[in-house]
């Protein structure tokens, strides 16, 4: 069994990304893993990083301290094997508050440097939702673009195994609308065999 971190970030419990995410925790559980949620939103992280934090990080200063919202968030990494982000994709990324996350929380001495305290996780998983269709070429050049910054950057060797999941077509309108409930079905099934099945 596997402890897990779900990093879920979306503004709107009324979304297909709230629908993913509950579907995954409901894998979870089912298989019998144990879990902690990080709502960023609902948890009212703080993307922003200050000044002092960007001393601390720009000049490589240990002896400045981490906040502790950023602790709290490293200490529930380290306490997982596996870290999942479950977030929409806004403009061929994450939406800011996640991208303040990892700016804020992959801190000096934690995530890099020259000892970082950071545990390497069995695995990174990213589930993330789409308003456009993977049937076109401009999509797929924007989900290597993701990958690139997500797996290339962020996790990088930070996680032994990384996966990338995408459920497209779900923006409302666009000729989505007549198939979007088969699709969130269909999507909603998947989030959870994919939990469900994490060894």
């Amino acid at each position: 069994m596997l402890n897990v971190l779900v990093v879920y970030c979306h503004p709107c419990e009324n979304s297909f990304t709230n629908s993913i995410k509950n579907s995954f925790v409901k894998g979870l559980e089912d298989a019998g893993h144990t879990y902690v949620i990080s709502d960023l939103y609902k948890e009212g992280f703080n993307p922003v990083m200050s000044e002092s934090e960007y001393m601390r990080e720009g000049f490589y200063r240990l002896d400045m301290n981490v906040s502790p919202d950023v602790i709290r968030e490293q200490e529930r990494i380290n306490a997982s094997d596996a870290i999942v982000f479950i977030y929409p994709d806004f403009w061929t990324a994450s939406p800011a508050m996640l991208e303040g996350w990892f700016q804020r929380v992959w801190t000096y001495g934690f995530a890099y440097g020259d000892s970082p305290k950071m545990k390497v996780l069995d695995k990174a998983l990213f589930l993330i939702t789409m308003g456009g269709s993977l049937n076109d070429e401009i999509r797929k050049e924007q989900l290597e673009a993701m990958k690139t910054i997500m797996v290339g950057d962020r996790i990088r060797n930070r996680a032994k195994e990384c996966e990338v999941y995408v459920f497209d077509q779900m923006t409302r309108g666009y000729g989505n609308d007549n198939n979007r409930n088969e699709r969130i079905e269909r999507f909603s099934v998947k989030a959870y065999e994919i939990a469900k099945s994490l060894q």
